[in-house]
Formats: C-alpha cells, structure tokens, sequence
C-alpha cells in the first residue's frame, strides 16, 4: 500500500480532502495517508503554519496531497506554497488546462499546459523595507534555474505528445532577468529537434489568450507571470474550482488546486472537490497508478456530463452530495 502525505489545510480544505479520500478509496485503490495539519490553524499550538513534522512527512512518503491553505493579504505568516516550494526544492508547477464537460466557458477546445518556474523571480518574496515610504523587491533569474524550467517543459511536451513550447518573458523591458530567461530556452530548445520553439512578450500572450487559447500548446514561463497566467487559463475552463496544480522536483512532488481556502463558506458543505480531486487523479498518474487514475476522471466526467454540480459551477448539489454522485459513477465506468 503506497504511503501518501495529505495535507489537508484549513477553510473548505478538510471538507474536500474528505471528498477526496472518499472518493478514491471507493475506486479500489487503497492509499496510507499521512494526514498533516498546516496553516491557520496550527499557529497558536505551534507557532508556524508549515511545522517541520509536516516537510519530514513528504520527504520521506516523496509525493503529497495539500488542500489549500490560507496566506493572509499584505501582513502576517508567509505563503505556505512558497515555503513548501522552496525547503523542497520543488522548481516545477505544471498547470493543464483543459475543457471539462457541461462546464459553461467561453471557448471549447481549451487544451493547453502551463510550466511555471517556481524558486525565484519576483515572486519568491524577496523583499526589504528602504524607509518608510519605499520597499523593494528584488526579481531574481538565474541560468541554472531557467535552462531546468525550459528543459521541464519540452521534457512534458515529449512524453505527453506536445508539438509546441512558447517563452513566455517581458524581455523587450527587462533586457537582463528576463533576458537570460530567453537566452536560457533557446539553448535548451536546440537540443529538442522535434519540439517547435516559440517566443511571446506576456501582455501579448494575454491579450491573444483571451482571443483565442486554441493557439497555444504548452506555455514555458518565469515564476511571477507564471501565477497570473495560470489563473488567467484557470478562467479560460471554468474557474479556479475546477483548476488542478502540481508542484515537482527531482525528489518530491506536491499535487495541489489552484483555488484558495475560501474561508468564508467553511463548513457550509458548499465547496467544490474537483480541482482537488482533478491534482489528485494528475499524482496517481505521477506514482504510476494509470488504471485508477483514468477511472476516477471518468467518474467525475460523467458526473459534470449529467449536470449534477456544485453552486459554483451553476448547480444545485452539496459537497457531500457532488462527492456521493461521483463515487455512484465509479461503478459505470
């Protein structure tokens, strides 16, 4: 039985990790979680919301499960993600972004993937107060960082079929930082042949995404434009509640939704499982568990097909009951 780290954060977290739980076991596959506490809501008892217990548990089980977890707007505890992402060394957040059916949006066809760098840049919070009146943050590009993100991402485009991988920079401005990013996916790009290369400036990726996301394949960018463009393409298929995540490095892996901890419907059986359960199907595929993982995503697929859906999606059922609807399936696919 394969031991697995569920973080299970805090807001709606426990109530979809429990969606989760359920549902999985129901297929058949039978998974030793680790269940974790962070965030919020272990500050008071242990004076941090990322306790030490919960990185030894991943990485010694390799691969976790984390619900969201709160980070407060401007003041209070660092992001946990950022944290987890940096003491683990996680460079990779791989976001797919694909239609799911009788989910309403804008466009069909949606299939694109977004390769986020994710140790440095802007966004890794490097920040000091000058004076009063001015705080800098400092945007940090290495090579060794960028060519390992660019090789990630034809690496994906490869093993999944992928014809495409773009740039994604503001390096017309930022002629140093962004430009050793440039510099550093031309270099890897010559070593994959068979992989078209391709360059565009992020307001221009983000005018032509909300034109037409079928012109994109799979997305190579730094860290900073990397978490605004993956809500952007979170948009494009029907919102963060249905927006899967993974974070990966050489020896772990972290799967993850996009979405907050929406603290404000906690315990009101309203949360919507299934960008939680879409990162848990991406981590059975990830620890080679194809024949569950493909089960589960039919499950659910018919279960959104039949328009049985949460209130956020335009329906009518509970947490519980979405969790039930789906589990139900489990036995017709």
């Amino acid at each position: 039985m394969r031991r697995i780290t569920l973080i299970n954060g805090d807001g709606i977290g426990p109530e979809i990790s429990d969606s989760v739980m359920k549902i999985i076991k129901a297929s058949g596959l039978e998974i030793d979680w680790d269940i974790q506490t962070a965030g919020a809501d272990v500050i008071n008892s242990e004076g941090t919301p990322l306790p030490q217990r919960v990185l030894e548990s991943i990485k010694e089980n390799k691969v976790a499960l984390k619900a969201p977890v709160t980070t407060p707007i401007g003041k209070g505890f660092r992001s946990v993600n950022v944290q987890l992402r940096k003491d683990l060394d996680l460079y990779a957040n791989l976001r797919p972004c694909k239609n799911l059916p009788n989910v309403k949006t804008r466009f069909e066809n949606v299939d694109l993937v977004v390769v986020r760098e994710n140790t440095e840049d802007l966004y890794a919070g490097v920040e000091e107060q000058i004076d009063k009146d001015t705080a800098h943050s400092i945007k940090i590009i290495t090579r060794h960082a960028s060519e390992r993100i660019c090789r990630f991402a034809f690496e994906y485009a490869v093993k999944n079929n992928r014809h495409e991988v773009c740039c994604v920079t503001k390096a017309n401005i930022m002629k140093l930082s962004d430009g050793l990013f440039l510099e550093a996916f031309r270099k890897v790009a010559t070593e994959y042949p068979n992989i078209t290369p391709r360059e565009i400036l992020v307001d221009n990726l983000c005018m032509q995404l909300v034109q037409d996301p079928t012109r994109f394949d799979v997305l190579v960018l730094p860290n900073l434009y990397g978490d605004i463009v993956s809500d952007l393409t979170a948009g494009l298929i029907g919102g963060l509640g249905v927006a899967q995540g993974a974070n990966i490095g050489l020896d772990c892996a972290v799967f993850e939704p996009v979405h907050g901890s929406a603290p404000d419907i906690k315990g009101q059986n309203k949360a919507n499982p299934t960008a939680l359960l879409m990162s848990a199907v991406e981590m059975l595929k990830y620890i080679g568990e194809h024949f569950y993982a493909e089960k589960i995503e039919k499950a659910l697929f018919k279960t959104l097909s039949e328009g049985k859906k949460t209130c956020d999606l335009g329906g009518s059922l509970s947490t519980t009951d979405f969790t039930d609807a789906v589990i139900a399936n489990l036995y017709y696919v």
